[in-house]
């Protein structure tokens, strides 16, 4: 199967799981070989000397040339009994006299089993710059063609497919894409009142989307779930040029002008506010670049979709808008009323609108003649939501319900394989019992080390014959809650098998990238030059971990104690018996193991050409006890029989596993999970653990957090500059537009509100701080710039007609209350799919979904109310700016309407 699976582009292979690998065995008889005085060295040296893979060459003879073939290995495996050895006193012996050759597999170190059948899992894995999905679809095209090709009686079953999960999550997000499409056309209708107006907007948004696409492409990059919630995300912002664009034209139309002039007129109003807007949206994702590791490489396409699909919205929205709106749109004129459901419908909203916005003007005339009264209650708001913040809670990246449950088991160190497959059946019939058949798809079980030797692309966890990993494929159609299923399995699996250890390891395969390969998110590291120091630090501080609440699956990852047999060699009985270290450790090697650990030899089927090793090993059904390894024959150089008990002492002791190493420091690692509980609590609390315990580490030990934990600190840090410097460049950006220091000032008084709405939203949806919602901020900062925009621009624009600030600060919110409300609804009905997290997945965009949501919803708040009263009170301190009589029309903004 690898060899069919290998053409496949994009793919690699780990070595597989569970099975018998197939070896020519060599089963040595300690009875025999005592008896004729052959040592177990001795067998494996005659039959690596008499069963070679070596090139002979040619001969030239006469005319010709002449391949040279020799029978170097025998072309049967029965023909490995018959070779020659020496026996004790020069016997001529042959190798079946102390051993059986025959067709064998290796003794087996790793173990599979799907619902309790033994089996052979083979892992495919795509390469970095592969698809997904076209991998998993190439792979799945041969499925068909090796169920023709294998053997009768063999079952091929496809067990998991992370395609689908990527799959699922790409249609969940065009699904809510499209939904947040049709309920943005259907608001903008509303407002409109306009079915062309409404085309004019709507087909905006997909030729954005297609510019983005193309414009992903040429860099590089691919259609995933990110550059797909990117473009899901911007869907509400893609409105928000063309309902400015048309609203203006509308307003413009609603002054007497012709349609062209209109549309002139209304494009040059909006021009240049609409592209500050727009590169402020676009330069806030700067902060992006501040990232490190997986987060950057998860949201860069992320920022880069949705600054390429707001900039092509911006150019769509001067150029196509304008000229279709020529075509669509029909000369201002007083038509009779219209008759109908929808025109009903409209009329109505009109008029509930007007009455809104006179409620508006009349809070907003309020708030201007109480400017200090507004100031402290914004901020007295603001402080609440200081004081709210740290009860929000933090996590790097929200949990994701992948239908799966990993849970390591270690049974007590040193079972053997066969008990902790006996253990695992125990287990496995409990998890059926807790988990019912409808709720389930497949157990799967990793018992044993993985491979023979470990590689990078295998996974690690599994140390020994006792650990092992159970994988729970849930139904898709199930009822019950994965984080539901790993709590009650993480209550009664402890209580009922005290004697196993479970840990649950992350099955989304984001948490796994995040963790970048750790089984756990928390990971603290306790490294020193004195062992027994640093791991009794390490000991105290599992112990005192296991009491932080919220803090599960806490066990030390090294395995120290594990049972060992020390063989102590007496040199000097050794050496007046004729036998030196080598000659012990040699005979001991192939009693307690095989040849193929340090002198591999191979059997070449004359056949298939495959070469299989030849094992020479004594059969672990006749080393099962103290006596019988005491009784391994030693031949000395006199011929006399020797047995390793009578040159060697046998004690029992213990042994580490496995030794960790950190810079090369011995290493110690305390890992742990969370439940009930954000992650950045429970590190809180582990810190202060870990720094009680630093002050009383030996010199030169040190004690760190690693992990997910450690990627979430940073993270958050350099985002926080991030958006520090998103923040300067957007106060950068207009102050080079208003060639003013104040007027930029005034326009980000909406950012708090923001943040308000975002603290506020995450609060009451039980959502935390993370990095997907901290991207949900990055996002709100340049739509709340950009709607401030609008209204501070507006009412700079009325101050050279004579206006005071308060005056222009009034009419300029009731100007733009349609279009701000415009943008804010759309953009608020297009992350409202993104933050139910319906979808595959669906859990890591919601934390964005809603941080936008909230954030906008503050921000408009602060824009149509708190924003205008500190222009008022702000602009009035300096002198209006003069008009160009030049560009002046009075009939652009004629307040008296406009209020």
């Amino acid at each position: 199967m690898r060899t069919m699976l290998s053409v496949v582009r994009g793919t690699r292979f780990p070595l597989p799981a569970g099975g018998k690998q197939r070896q020519i065995t060599v089963d040595l008889d300690p009875a025999a070989l005592r008896a004729h005085g052959v040592s177990p060295a001795e067998v494996s040296q005659t039959i690596a000397a008499q069963n070679l893979t070596l090139p002979t060459g040619a001969a030239k003879i006469a005319e010709r040339e002449y391949r040279i073939s020799l029978n170097s290995s025998p072309e049967a495996i029965a023909a490995l009994n018959e070779i020659p050895i020496t026996g004790a006193a020069g016997r001529q012996l042959f190798v079946r006299d102390v051993a059986h050759v025959h067709d064998g597999y290796a003794i087996q170190t790793n173990i599979a089993r799907r619902d309790g059948r033994r089996s052979v899992v083979l892992s495919v894995m795509k390469t970095g710059d592969a698809s997904t999905t076209e991998v998993a679809e190439r792979v799945k095209a041969l499925v068909p063609v090796i169920r023709a090709a294998a053997p009768e009686g063999l079952e091929v079953e496809l067990l998991s497919d992370q395609s689908t999960f990527v799959t699922r999550a790409i249609d969940g997000l065009l699904v809510e894409g499209v939904i947040a499409m049709v309920l943005t056309a259907a608001m903008i209708l509303l407002f409109l009142g306009s079915v062309r107006a409404t085309v004019l907007v709507a087909i905006n948004i997909p030729l954005a989307v297609i510019i983005a696409l193309l414009c992903l492409r040429a860099l590089g990059a691919t259609i995933n779930v990110m550059t797909l919630g990117g473009l899901a995300l911007a869907v509400g912002i893609l409105v928000d040029d063309a309902t400015v664009e048309i609203e203006n034209i509308h307003r413009n139309l609603a002054m007497g002008k012709r349609l062209t002039r209109a549309i002139l007129d209304g494009a040059q109003q909006i021009a240049v506010p609409a592209f500050v807007a727009s590169l402020c949206i676009s330069i806030v994702f700067v902060s992006v670049v501040f990232l490190e590791g997986p987060a950057r490489f998860i949201f860069l396409p992320m920022g880069m979709a949705v600054a390429f699909a707001v900039m092509a919205s911006y150019l769509l929205s001067r150029t196509l808008v304008p000229t279709l709106a020529q075509y669509l749109l029909a000369e201002h004129e007083d038509h009779a009323p219209k008759r109908g459901v929808f025109a009903r419908i409209h009329h109505g909203f009109e008029a509930s609108f007007e009455r809104l916005r006179a409620r508006y003007v009349g809070l907003l005339a309020w708030a201007l003649g109480r400017p200090r009264t507004v100031a402290t209650l914004f901020a007295a708001v603001v402080a609440a939501t200081v004081a709210l913040a740290p009860f929000v809670g933090r996590d790097f990246f929200p949990q994701v319900d992948a239908g799966q449950v990993r849970l390591h088991v270690t049974a007590p160190p040193g079972t053997r394989i066969e008990e902790t497959e006996r253990w695992f059946s125990r287990v496995e019939d409990r998890i059926r019992e807790i988990v019912p058949a409808d709720q389930r798809e497949s157990i799967l079980d990793f018992i044993g080390m993985p491979s023979g030797y470990t590689l990078a692309i295998t996974d690690s966890s599994n140390v020994g014959s006792s650990d092992g990993e159970i994988l729970l494929t849930l139904a898709h159609a199930r009822t019950l809650a994965t984080a539901d299923i790993v709590r009650e399995l993480r209550e009664v699996l402890p209580r009922e098998f005290p004697e196993l250890s479970f840990y649950f390891q992350p099955a989304d395969i984001v948490t796994q990238i995040l963790n970048f390969g750790l089984p756990s998110p928390i990971d603290v590291q306790v490294s020193g030059a004195q062992r027994d120091a640093t791991l009794k630090a390490a000991r105290s501080l599992e112990a005192e971990l296991r009491a932080v609440p919220g803090v599960v699956d806490v066990h030390l990852h090294q395995i120290v104690a594990a049972p060992r047999l020390h063989v102590e060699v007496d040199r000097q009985r050794a050496h007046e018996a004729g036998l030196s270290e080598r000659d012990v450790a040699a005979n001991l090697l192939l009693m307690v193991s095989s040849s193929t650990q340090v002198s591999p030899t191979f059997w070449t089927d004359p056949k298939s050409n495959f070469a299989y090793p030849v094992a020479i090993q004594v059969p672990e059904h006749r080393v099962d006890s103290l006596a019988a390894l005491q009784g391994l024959s030693l031949p000395t150089a006199t011929d006399e029989q020797k047995l390793l008990v009578d040159v060697a002492d046998f004690r029992r002791a213990t042994t580490p596993v496995f030794v960790s190493h950190m810079n090369v420091q011995p290493t110690y690692n305390v890992r742990a999970d969370v439940q009930d509980s954000d992650l950045g609590s429970a590190v809180a609390q582990i810190e202060a653990i870990v720094q009680k315990h630093r002050e009383a580490l030996p010199p030169g030990a040190t004690i760190a957090v690693r992990g997910q934990a450690e990627s979430m600190q940073v993270g958050f840090a350099r985002l926080g500059v991030g958006l520090g410097f998103a923040a300067l460049l957007v106060y950068a950006l207009m102050v080079i537009n208003f060639q003013s220091w104040k007027l930029p000032f005034i326009i980000l008084m909406a950012l708090p509100g923001a943040a308000v709405g975002i603290v506020f939203t995450l609060f009451a949806t039980g959502t935390t701080f993370s990095i997907p919602s901290l991207m949900g901020a990055v996002m709100s900062i340049g739509v709340a710039t950009a709607n401030s925009i609008l209204v501070v621009s507006f009412a700079n624009e009325l101050r050279p007609q004579g206006m005071s600030a308060a005056e222009a600060a009034l009419t300029a919110g009731s100007v733009r209350l349609r279009p701000v409300l415009m943008t804010a609804t759309a953009m608020f009905i297009g992350m409202l799919p993104m933050s139910l997290g319906l979808g595959e997945g669906g859990e890591q965009n919601a934390a964005l979904g809603r941080a936008v949501m909230g954030g906008l919803a503050g921000a408009t708040l602060a824009t149509l109310g708190f924003v205008p009263v500190v222009y008022s009170v702000l602009a009035q301190r300096w002198r209006a700016p003069a008009i160009d009589p030049d560009l002046a029309d009075p009939g652009d903004f004629d307040a008296r309407e406009s209020t």
